[in-house]
């Protein structure tokens, strides 16, 4: 099928605006709305190494530091090569040492190195010492400006910390009411003054214990440029031996020049995220917390609760020139729904390049059910079809015709309609056995692409 194919041949309108394919978006189940990837809330749940798969909170991902001015995304035990950004094995190696009890004989010890596979560069290219075990224990490459940004860091935390105070100052300071009228000599105002007062004199004791304020010297423009020196004009370019601008970019602190500068990276971690509701705030994609796993808690897809519009092959499309096409509509959910198509109004914002004419009656579709794709006979159902519109039905797929008129001699053939359905939310009637389920009309704007028009 085109749509197997090309998703983007189908697309349905969010509830922001955008346009994107059903498998690509997601179906609300309490506010009964589509949302898209850009109009939900992400929230991230913890993080993970790719290569290791050491995971965490995010809590403790963003306490954990490693060397002086790497924070929170980066892995401590796996490293990324710097020349071609794979990632890096340990790899061990004989090495003869004097032995400590006869200084005249030679023993061998066993020490390892980091490796890559593909590039063939090793942490002995740079002079990084051999370790004893393969857990890592790998010497970092020091940051000349640590200092400068540990002093940045501690000031913007204490302007943060300063913020926060002045927005729990706010919270006592509250209007008036009239409560006051209701106290004959005034206890209960006096009472509710003391109280306020109390908690302003700690919010202003908390003050004065951080009163001191951090000064942090303003960067100074260098007037002095050392000047480059007479070998870069007499000596020859060697292109193998300066870094590319990917490898230089890399390394944002140091950005090395020469390829004998590259030190390892840290690996990055990346995170798992949930997705959330930007309306009702309720979860529509939670994922397990294990990174090896593939599973979600939730994941309401809208591929599994609205009726889906799928491309058989296409004819050639004829300009002004009536053409039969054949649609697939495929049920998700587990009951019965009755879809009617509808043509959209014609705006300035339109797009649609043809005429399509569309079937008057409801197109009936019988519930989802998994061993009807594997038994004979399970979907004999009496629904009273025309010929002429649904030309195959099997378990819960139909196939219809409609008929398309291109209006445009050149470029793709874009029509827009409307689906209209019963869907029966099931959300409502799990939180409460007694209540039944609610069945609600709904409606989405389905734009189909049938591709450019014949010569």
């Amino acid at each position: 099928m085109a749509s197997f194919i090309d998703v983007e041949r189908v697309k349905l309108r969010c509830f922001c605006g955008s346009k994107a394919p059903l498998c690509k978006l997601y179906f609300c189940r309490h506010c009964l709305k589509l949302r898209c990837g850009d109009c939900v809330l992400h929230e991230v749940d913890s993080h993970y190494c790719p290569n290791c798969l050491e995971n965490m909170p995010s809590a403790e991902a963003k306490l954990k530091k490693i060397g002086k001015s790497h924070w929170m995304e980066l892995c401590a035990n796996c490293f990324d090569c710097p020349s071609c950004m794979h990632t890096l094995s340990t790899r061990a190696s004989s090495q003869a040492v004097p032995d400590p009890d006869d200084p005249s004989k030679v023993t061998a010890r066993k020490v390892y190195y980091l490796a890559c596979g593909f590039c063939r560069w090793t942490s002995r290219d740079v002079g990084m010492a051999d370790q004893l075990v393969a857990s890592g224990g790998w010497q970092d490459q020091e940051n000349p400006n640590a200092q400068r940004i540990a002093t940045l860091q501690d000031y913007y935390r204490q302007l943060a910390q300063r913020e926060k105070q002045e927005r729990e100052k706010k919270k006592y300071t509250r209007r008036r009411g009239y409560f006051h009228f209701s106290d004959k000599y005034g206890l209960t105002s006096v009472a509710a003054k003391r109280r306020g007062l109390m908690s302003m004199a700690s919010l202003n004791l908390k003050e004065g214990e951080e009163n001191q304020t951090l000064t942090v010297p303003a960067a100074e423009p260098l007037t002095d440029v050392e000047a480059l020196p007479d070998s870069i004009y007499t000596e020859p370019l060697v292109l193998e031996k300066v870094s590319t601008l990917s490898q230089s970019l890399a390394n944002p602190e140091y950005q090395p020049m020469a390829r004998g500068d590259l030190y390892p990276r840290h690996k990055h971690l990346l995170v798992r995220r949930s997705q959330r509701c930007r309306e009702c705030e309720h979860n529509l994609s939670k994922p397990e917390f294990n990174p090896s796993s593939i599973k979600f808690k939730i994941q309401l897809v809208a591929l599994q609760h609205v009726p889906d519009i799928r491309m058989m092959p296409l004819p050639k499309l004829v300009y002004q020139k009536e053409c039969q096409i054949i649609l697939t509509l495929i049920n998700p959910v587990e009951n019965p729904t009755k879809v009617t198509l509808l043509p959209m109004e014609k705006t300035e914002e339109s797009e649609d390049t043809a005429t399509i004419v569309l079937p008057e009656a409801e197109l009936a579709l019988a519930a989802r059910d998994d061993a009807a794709e594997y038994g004979e006979g399970t979907d004999q159902q009496d629904f009273q079809d025309d010929p002429n519109v649904v030309v195959w039905r099997k378990a819960n797929k139909i196939r219809f015709t409609v008929k398309v008129i291109p209006q445009k001699a050149v470029g793709d053939v874009k029509v827009s309609l409307l689906m209209k359905y019963d869907y029966k939310n099931m959300t409502g009637a799990l939180q409460a056995e007694k209540k039944e389920p609610q069945i609600a009309s709904l409606e989405h704007q389905v734009f189909l692409n049938f591709g450019p028009v014949s010569a």
